[in-house]
């Protein structure tokens, strides 16, 4: 085994929370940083290419490679739960889409006792990450490292599906990132000149040429190594060997959802029953560490297109020679794509309120349905993605051994909660409702996905639990809160009852925000790392 030191901070993860942490961290020249980071670089073409995240969510050379547990509420499936294991994390992998939440889901935050992270307190850090041309400056940013763009292309089924939205009284919205979400538009990517832009574009190799900046690939960390109830350093394999690195200052958690509550876990940090059950001695008995799992859970409607084409016809032999072309030469058209187009965020809870439902529409439809993980169907279709906002069905992610390379039990517990079944079910009618809207009706053939004749509550209910999927979303895991349970402080982001180790990703997050999580890790790294500045010096 090996040993070095001489760093300040160690951060697990060069995922989306780890880059941003590298850079700010480092801006000074006074801090010495190491990054570890499980996987390799990434620098596959398949990443660069917007449309490339078909290929990657699954490509067990960029991922972990995970799955959710089966639990009877969602057919006892073994649904995939991607994570990405590369440089950039799963920004390297994702469907590029930059959504903030909701004002109120903040607001949520605060009354679960995450004091300082209400809307006005995180808002600075939002408008800090990003570059938005034409935004309203008071709430976008105009220098931010992360590049968020317009879609561009922007197809005739995509303004059908908005004037279809309108036609039920829902507004058109020029910016569903301003805290109030509610309406339809197209969504904001965060791609440049027509290529992915990750964490790792916009923060981490800014950064790479400063001395005080250290990054190890393929280095999977093992454990947190303590003295007593401080975390020195950690260790990790790399290449075949053991080695450990400490830490001057701290060690910071950036692994996210599941493999932060995972290597605490296997360090001895977390429900005292679980340590022992797989013989690891208790360094600090936190039984929060690993549990309030949420994640978004998905179901797709689909038509067959009428009167208009669709991308499928462009993705297959000899259309797709041509937009390969098309790319080559100017970064434009399907490879140029997304995982949605157009968004729509709607209430369809009976008593109304704030948006419970969020709407993932793209001008393309999928065999078996499976919107973004599978090949373009032959004949022209459109889809679109309905998924409740807000969970309130909560799992957990426990280890599954003491081999550290042995992958955790993953259980979202999706559709526990019969609100979330309900909301679902909901969100279905809703499609339909809009699909045969003025605007979209004259450009529907039939449903194709799943059907008209799955009509009854009970037939949907069935739909929606053996054909949903996870949207790739999950968070909460090592909560932050003020109450005994949440194991990390939300006023430092420090592990309680420990000294040196935070963890900073979207694994501290109280509850889910309305929308996809990216940009809000984004947020809670950027606050984080002001939070180690202030007390680093």
């Amino acid at each position: 085994m090996s040993a070095s030191a001489g760093w300040d901070t160690i951060i697990v993860g060069a995922g989306a929370a780890g880059c941003v942490l590298a850079n700010r961290l480092t801006a000074s020249g006074r801090h010495k940083v190491l990054v570890l980071e499980a996987g390799g670089p990434d620098n596959r073409l398949w990443i660069k290419v917007p449309a490339g995240f078909t290929r990657t969510m699954l490509d067990p050379a960029v991922g972990w490679g995970y799955e959710n547990a089966p639990a009877p509420e969602t057919a006892d499936r073994a649904i995939p739960c991607p994570r990405g294991r590369v440089i950039g994390g799963s920004s390297s992998i994702n469907g590029h889409l930059y959504v903030r939440g909701q004002a109120d889901d903040y607001a949520d935050w605060v009354a679960q006792g995450a004091s300082g992270w209400g809307w006005d307190d995180v808002l600075p850090y939002f408008r800090r990450a990003e570059t938005r041309a034409g935004g309203d400056a008071t709430v976008r940013g105009v220098e931010g490292p992360l590049q968020v763009t317009d879609p561009r292309m922007q197809h005739p089924l995509c303004e059908a599906f908005i004037s279809g939205m309108q036609s039920l009284g829902e507004p058109r919205n020029p910016d569903y990132n301003r805290g109030d979400q509610r309406g339809a538009g197209y969504y904001q990517y965060l791609m440049q000149n027509g290529r992915r832009w990750s964490a790792a574009d916009a923060y981490l190799r800014p950064a790479l040429s400063r001395p005080n900046l250290a990054i190890h690939t393929h280095a999977h960390v093992t454990r947190v190594v303590f003295e007593g109830q401080r975390a020195v350093g950690v260790e990790y394999r790399q290449g075949g060997a053991l080695h450990v690195a400490r830490a001057a200052s701290e060690v910071i958690l950036a692994g996210g959802a599941i493999n932060s509550p995972q290597l605490l876990q296997l360090s001895g940090v977390g429900n005292p029953a679980l340590l022992a059950q797989h013989g690891i001695g208790v360094v600090h008995a936190a039984p929060g560490v690993g549990e309030n799992l949420v994640d978004h859970y998905a179901v797709r409607v689909a038509s067959r297109v009428r009167g208009v084409g669709s991308l499928n016809e462009r993705t297959h032999f000899p259309r797709l020679v041509l937009e390969v072309l098309k790319y080559m030469v100017a970064r434009r058209g399907v490879l140029a794509s997304a995982v949605a187009h157009a968004y729509g965020f709607v209430c369809v809870a009976p008593e109304g309120g704030r948006p419970d439902l969020q709407l993932l529409f793209a001008p393309a439809s999928f065999q078996g349905g499976k919107m973004g993980r599978a090949k373009m169907e032959t004949a022209p279709g459109m889809t679109c993605g309905v998924q409740q906002l807000r969970p309130l069905s909560r799992g957990h992610v426990r280890i599954r051994s003491a081999d550290p390379f042995a992958s955790p039990v993953i259980q979202p517990n999706y559709l526990k909660h019969e609100a979330d079944v309900a909301t679902l079910i909901a969100g279905i009618r809703f499609m339909r409702k809009l699909y045969a809207s003025t605007p979209l009706a004259r450009h529907v053939a039939h449903e194709s996905w799943p059907g008209a004749d799955v009509a009854s509550d009970a037939q949907l209910v069935e739909f929606a639990r053996t054909t949903g999927a996870t949207v790739y979303h999950p968070v909460g895991s090592c909560r932050m809160g003020s109450d005994a349970d949440a194991p990390v402080d939300a006023q430092t982001l420090r592990v309680k009852g420990l000294a040196g180790l935070r963890v900073i990703d979207a694994s501290v997050m109280p509850s889910m925000v309305s929308g996809n999580t990216y940009a809000t890790t984004i947020m809670i790294a950027e606050k984080g790392a002001d939070l180690v500045l202030a007390d680093q010096g």
